[in-house]
């Protein structure tokens, strides 16, 4: 793939297990750490956010990361959010899985809109 092809692939859901344990770098190019999975907005069931693993060993955390834009290239995924905005993102243990109730949280952080489904059901799920 030419130079010129990758920059503007944007993430796409059919490959989303492929891409989990590669860098996730900021607009800048500034590793942030590694996918470790994808949440999906449960009203499209298309990739909205991205876990990141960040943190030194023993003490990894995963942030999460809106993947509005994102592009991809060999090796790693690029987000349009600078790294010290993600890595202070809310974020969950390595082993945890984000309550229902912090997923306002999450889109507060990075200034979207939270809204959840008609019947009150959650806004994301992990693929």
């Amino acid at each position: 793939m030419a130079p010129d092809e990758w920059r503007s692939k944007v993430f796409e859901a059919d490959n989303i297990r492929e891409w989990r344990g590669q860098d996730v770098v900021d607009a800048e190019g500034h590793k942030i750490g590694a996918l470790e999975s994808v949440y999906v907005d449960t009203a499209s069931d298309e990739p909205s956010f991205a876990t990141v693993t960040v943190g030194i060993p023993m003490r990894h955390r995963l942030v999460f990361v809106p993947l509005h834009e994102a592009m991809v290239g060999p090796g790693y995924i690029k987000v349009t959010y600078p790294k010290s905005q993600v890595k202070d993102a809310p974020s969950i243990d390595p082993d945890g899985e984000l309550p229902a109730e912090q997923e306002p949280e999450v889109f507060a952080h990075y200034g979207l809109e939270y809204v959840p489904g008609a019947g009150g059901e959650r806004r994301l799920a992990r693929r």
